[in-house]
């Protein structure tokens, strides 16, 4: 049976907020970092291991997208500063990425352990994560690197269709309409987004590996960097996952 999710509130809000303590922490408590392009189903083994192993998922995009409905009262100093960027339409700097997670160094302490996505993205986050986790005395498992061919990556992302209407999103051959570029939900028609085109996804993957190549190193280096095949259903993949880390020393 799936297990229940764990209270996120602490790691949406910051600061003074407090998950719920009822939770019963799991046998094995992991403490991991997932990295992994667009289109290779990160998201989606993130949701698999945080149901199944429960470490709390630490999704630096859901904190973002969270803070944006928070009330000023509620804003920790290091949201309220990632958000004057944002509107600005400016990449949200590491040293405020850096404090956005520090300022959540419970969630990082947590019973169950972590499972953090989106964070880091550079050496320079990766070692400021490292210096926090020894304050804290906290030791990272693992690096999960789901890792998928260029031409894979191609063909999974421009076979997407996204609704005019609704913003649904459908697949050519994943999860075709019932009838060809008509949404189920509403009928509005269904478009290729200009960032779903081979051309696009090729500039976004080459900005990708460009930018996470020396973060791989960075933890190759350090012993901790898990390589797992991208390839196959998301059960296939998963399995894959749990055969990684139950070789991981404990």
């Amino acid at each position: 049976m799936t297990a229940q999710k764990l209270d996120r509130t602490t790691w949406f809000k910051g600061g003074d907020a407090e998950c719920s303590t009822d939770a019963v922490p799991p046998e094995r408590a992991y403490r991991l970092v997932l990295l992994g392009a667009p289109g290779v189903g990160k998201g989606t083994q993130a949701e698999l291991i945080s149901q199944r192993l429960r470490p709390c998922h630490l999704s630096t995009g859901d904190v973002f997208r969270a803070a944006k409905s928070l009330p000023a009262s509620e804003r920790t100093p290091a949201i309220t500063q990632a958000l004057e960027f944002m509107k600005r339409g400016e990449l949200v700097p590491d040293d405020t990425v850096i404090n956005i997670v520090r300022e959540r160094r419970r969630c990082i302490t947590c019973p169950a352990g972590f499972l953090l996505d989106g964070f880091p993205r550079t050496v320079r986050q990766a070692e400021a994560l490292a210096t926090m986790l020894a304050q804290l005395g906290v030791k990272l498992d693992a690096v999960l690197s789901y890792d998928m061919p260029l031409e894979q990556v191609i063909a999974r992302l421009s076979g997407r269709r996204t609704c005019a209407s609704c913003k649904a999103v459908f697949h050519v051959t994943g999860r075709p309409p019932k009838v060809p570029d008509v949404c189920d939900n509403c009928g509005g028609q269904l478009t290729l987004r200009d960032d779903d085109r081979p051309e696009s996804i090729r500039v976004r993957m080459q900005a990708y590996q460009a930018s996470t190549a020396p973060l791989a190193d960075y933890y190759q280096k350090a012993g901790l960097l898990v390589s797992l095949s991208a390839e196959g259903a998301p059960e296939e993949i998963y399995q894959r996952t749990l055969v990684a880390l139950s070789s991981l020393q404990r």
